[in-house]
Parts: C-alpha cells; structure tokens; sequence
C-alpha cells in the first residue's frame, strides 16, 4: 500500500479522499489555489501545496504544477477525484510516466473511453446496446440530415470528448440541423478540445440509470449494483438515488450484468460508472465515465463498500476480495447536491460567506461536504459545496426522511439549492417515480 497519496482536487471529494488515505494508514497531500489557502480539505491534510493562482487553469487544471508539488511531497499516488483532470488523459498519462501512480483507469483504457463513438462500437461489440446511432463522427451537416431521414426526428448531436450534456444539440427537424451542427461543433472545440460530433435516435422520455463497477488488475471485475439520476436541470445531476424505482428485479439483473461484462471485455480497471437511458422498457449504453463520480456514495450506503478506498488498494496492485454473489444492496438511499444556487432565479450561483451551517442530524444521515461555517465558497470553482446522504429501508422512507432532513438544516450567507430539492420531494411526479430527465424543466415551476 503507499504512503502517501497527492489529493489533486479540492472541496469535499478532496475530503472524502483525505478520509479513505487515513483509514488506510495513507499520509493525505492536499494542493491549493491561492483562494483556498485556508479551505477545509488543506486544514484537514498533513501536508498541502500551493499549486498557482485562483483561476482553476492556473492551479487545479495545471497538470505540470500538480506532478511538481507530487513530487516535492514525496508522494507515491495521485488521485484526481473528479472534475478538473480526473478525465484528462494527457495528465494520466504524464502521471504514469512520472514517480508517481494514477489512482485511476490506465491512460489508455480512459482514451478508448473518453471518445464516445469508441466506447459506442466498445459496448456494442461485447452486446451492450447502444442507442441507435453513429459509431464514428459524422464530418458534415449532410451526414446528419441523412441520418433523420432514415432515422425520423428528433435526434442529438453529440461531443466525442464529451460528457455532462456538453457540445450536445437536440435537432427536431431538418431546417435545424445545420445551425444546430455548427454549435455543437464549437461547443464540443470549446470544451473539449475536440470538435467530432456523433448523432443518435434522441430519446424524449427517458431515465437515467448507471451502474457502479470496480475491476482490479488481475481480471476481476464487480459491478455494486445501479443508480438512477433521472432528476437533472439541462444535463446536470441534481438528485440521485438508489435503487432506480423503474427496474424490476430481473431487468436490474440484466443491466448490471451487461455493464459489468463490457467494461470486462473491454479490460477495465479502478472505479468506473456505465451510464445507460431507459425508455419503455428497453436500457441503451450512452457512455463510461472513467473516474469517481459525485454520487458514488449512494451506493457505498447500501452496499458497505468503501469505492475511494478500493480505488487507492486496486492502484496499489491489491485484488478484489469479494466475489459478486457478496455484492448484496439493501435498502434505498438518496443523495441532495447542496449548491450554493438560487434555484428561483435560474439557478444562478452565489459565491459568499458560510454565515451559519448546522446540516441535519439523525438515522441514515451521512453528510459529505467541502465548507464549515464560517468558509467562504469562491466564484472560481462549482458551485456544490456538499452532499447530504440519506438512507433507509425503503425509498417511501427515504423520501419522508429526506424531508425531515432538509427541514431540519440551517444555512445562511449563501442561497442553496435546498427549497428546490424540497420542491422535488413533494412532487407527485417524483413520488411516483414517473418523472424523466426533463421533468424539471418542463414540471416543475420553480419561481
């Protein structure tokens, strides 16, 4: 096992890792931006290393500066959380050829990942469907036109590079498909430095639903069972919650089955989410995000496993101990990103003081956040400066007591996304699970 891992993150996944090192008798290395001098996750690691200035690509984004500050630390591992360089395959790579080991699927497995059409043709290969759709980039808005033609509208144009709704245009006929195929394309350089776009069927009713995998070096590959993130704003993840209220018990046996045998033929390794829509029935593989994802703790509530610290022993060249049939998920829990938004006014954020902060208490109630009272959030980073976790025997439960739970926090000096989840709670759509992934755009009057 190391040493000493380097945190290349900040905020409260900087925190959940700081905690996973010291369970595991890991000295935690904290970085920081000039901003965060005396941010929560640098007073709770042993050491920490200014790595440039506010501005993330001055800072967090600077890999350079990163394996600088790794190296002065002595450190043995990098973990990148996610966000920032999490995804960023040339950082991996220049990790791996440095001192140092990537906490983290191999450069090249994240480079076969990190360009959707490949993951497409990937999955396909090993009989994980794939919503219909090109498997390579389409060059020119004609491509696209033909594929409307034969495939009927609406459709989406999507970043190769991309994730999180990013470069991604739905298009409803043919008269927009050239506008739409010119933004996309931007958007996609923009972000990601990559302007390929991919096109397939859009679904318009659709749930979100992932499934947590580990896989270790040595071939064994596990799957802790699914995820759904149907309640999003624009692509963005704002409640999640396990297990999806949707799936019966066989088709939940199907998906996590399939995940887990593609991201096996495919050689995966480390910690890793296969996100799929579901839509009448039928689930269709969108893509892997090859990192930790925010709401990776749903899943640690209900299956006891501890995926940052199997992330750092599976680095360390350690094998899976459990085999799958152990993988036994009870109960339901539900997760709250706490943003320092104002869901009344388009979810602007608001950057400001922590004045007062007193989260909820209680049975089934884990909180992960990145701020104490009295912290300042600054407006150069995400806005999410916690998670509130909330766990019971069934999802009625959960929702009663994430009620409770939100009723019962206390936070003033910023707004935060707080009456919005509270909103959602008491939304029939919701309650009855017969929402989808623009529910909230199109059900919910948020002013």
């Amino acid at each position: 096992m190391f040493d000493k891992v380097l945190i290349a993150n900040r905020g409260e996944i900087a925190i959940r890792i700081i905690q996973a090192c010291r369970e595991l008798d890991i000295t935690p290395v904290a970085i920081y931006s000039d901003t965060d001098e005396t941010a929560k996750h640098v007073r709770l690691a042993e050491e920490a290393y200014n790595v440039g200035g506010s501005v993330a690509r001055k800072s967090y984004l600077d890999g350079d500066a990163i394996i600088d500050a790794a190296e002065a630390a002595d450190a043995d591992a990098i973990h990148p959380g996610y966000g920032f360089l999490a995804e960023n395959t040339a950082f991996a790579r220049a990790v791996e050829e440095s001192e140092c080991v990537w906490v983290g699927p191999p450069s090249d497995i994240m480079e076969q990942f990190g360009e959707k059409t490949e993951a497409r043709k990937l999955m396909d290969a090993a009989g994980v469907p794939i919503v219909p759709g090109t498997t390579d980039p389409v060059t020119d808005a004609a491509e696209v036109k033909a594929f409307g033609e034969e495939h009927g509208f609406p459709l989406a144009i999507k970043a190769d590079g991309g994730g999180g709704g990013r470069g991604m245009r739905v298009v409803d006929e043919t008269d927009d498909v050239e506008s739409e195929f010119d933004d996309a394309r931007r958007e996609a350089e923009a972000y990601f430095d990559n302007a390929d776009v991919y096109v397939e069927r859009f679904l318009d009713d659709p749930k979100h639903i992932e499934v947590q995998i580990l896989a270790d070096e040595h071939g064994n590959v596990r799957h802790l069972g699914e995820r759904d993130c149907t309640t999003q704003r624009r692509q963005q993840k704002l409640i999640e919650e396990t297990p999806s209220p949707v799936l019966d018990e066989q088709e939940r046996a199907d998906l996590c089955e399939r995940a887990r045998e593609g991201v096996a033929e495919a050689g995966y390794v480390n910690a890793g989410t296969v996100e799929f829509l579901y839509q009448d029935g039928d689930y269709y593989f969108i893509e892997v995000n090859a990192r930790i994802q925010v709401e990776h703790t749903i899943s640690e509530v209900v299956t006891g496993i501890d995926i940052v610290k199997w992330q750092l022993r599976i680095a360390a060249g350690e094998p899976l101990d459990f085999e799958q049939s152990a993988v036994d998920p009870r109960g339901a829990a539900i997760e709250f990103r706490i943003n320092a938004e104002d869901p009344s006014s388009d979810f602007d954020p608001h950057p400001g003081t922590v004045e007062t902060y007193r989260p909820p208490r209680g049975i089934g109630i884990r909180i992960d956040d990145g701020v104490d009272e009295g912290d300042a959030i600054a407006p150069f980073y995400d806005s999410m400066f916690g998670k509130f976790i909330v766990a019971a025997q069934t999802r009625s439960e959960a929702i009663k007591r994430s009620k409770r739970a939100l009723g019962e926090t206390t936070i003033e000096g910023v707004p935060t996304t707080i009456p919005f989840h509270q909103q959602v709670l008491d939304d029939e759509h919701f309650q009855n699970a017969a929402h989808s992934t623009t529910y909230v755009e199109e059900e919910l009057d948020l002013s």
